[in-house]
């Protein structure tokens, strides 16, 4: 079986569009469906018919495209069972736990509640692939908007987990961003200072810093860095849990103008 096919494309201001295409079969997936117009004309480029369109959660950014597209395409949707109420157009509802498949290959459905309770990641083992929303992103993670703490640091603990060597797709370029306020809480982290100089190389040339790897993410995400005694100490948090330590790095996040 032939490696997928994955085409990472801007859609909106900072939304990432991603297909998915296996060659022998046709197949072609839409992971979130964030403009419809967008995701048209690179499919129509790419001469790729969309088949499946898969959801992580159901802000309007994530769906927006999704009833023109399954209009369009006729293209099986599945998405978060805890959601499928408030995003619509949803053929296969699933949860951790399910079995679904895309083009013979596995998907394994994590829930990952935070951002949105009911938001969901995709893995497939056999790619080494995850697309994980807005639940992580590269040197950063999602607001906690409808979670609360312990319930978004159990998902990042549950992602952080897969094979180091996964590749991750986020669902958003915000990596500059979260690398400077990634600097100001563990700015001694020689991995993170070598990734800095990476990530503000590529977005000068306007060319994406995704994907990204678990390993990479758990060396220099300080979301992913709870336990780490220099982080823990920067926030004067030395013998705090680490729940308690994400709590304030996210509480920190939220305010830094960096």
């Amino acid at each position: 079986m032939a490696n997928l096919s994955i085409h990472q494309f801007i859609c909106r201001s900072d939304n990432f569009g991603v297909l998915l295409h296996d060659a022998e079969t046709g197949a072609t997936a839409a992971i979130d469906a964030p403009d419809e117009a967008a995701i048209s004309a690179e499919l129509a480029r790419l001469g790729w018919h969309l088949t499946d369109i898969l959801i992580t959660h159901h802000h309007l950014d994530h769906v927006e495209g999704l009833p023109g597209l399954k209009a369009t395409y006729g293209a099986r949707v599945v998405g978060p069972k805890a959601e499928a109420g408030k995003i619509g157009h949803i053929d296969i509802a699933v949860e951790e736990g399910d079995a679904i498949s895309f083009a013979g290959r596995a998907v394994e459905v994590l829930d990952v509640p935070g951002h949105t309770l009911g938001h969901i990641a995709l893995h497939l083992p056999e790619e080494k692939l995850a697309f994980v929303g807005d639940t992580l992103f590269a040197l950063g993670c999602g607001r906690i908007l409808e979670g609360a703490p312990r319930q978004m640091w159990t998902s990042l603990v549950k992602i952080a987990g897969l094979p180091g060597d996964t590749s991750v797709y986020c669902g958003h370029e915000y990596t500059l961003s979260n690398g400077r306020f990634a600097l100001s809480v563990d700015g001694d982290n020689e991995a993170l200072i070598e990734r800095m100089k990476e990530v503000e190389a590529l977005r000068a040339a306007d060319k994406p810093t995704l994907p990204t790897t678990i390993a990479e993410e758990i060396a220099t995400n300080p979301f992913l860095r709870a336990s780490a005694a220099a982080v823990k100490q920067r926030l004067g948090m030395a013998s705090a849990a680490e729940v308690d330590v994400f709590a304030r790095l996210r509480q920190m996040k939220n305010d830094f103008k960096g």
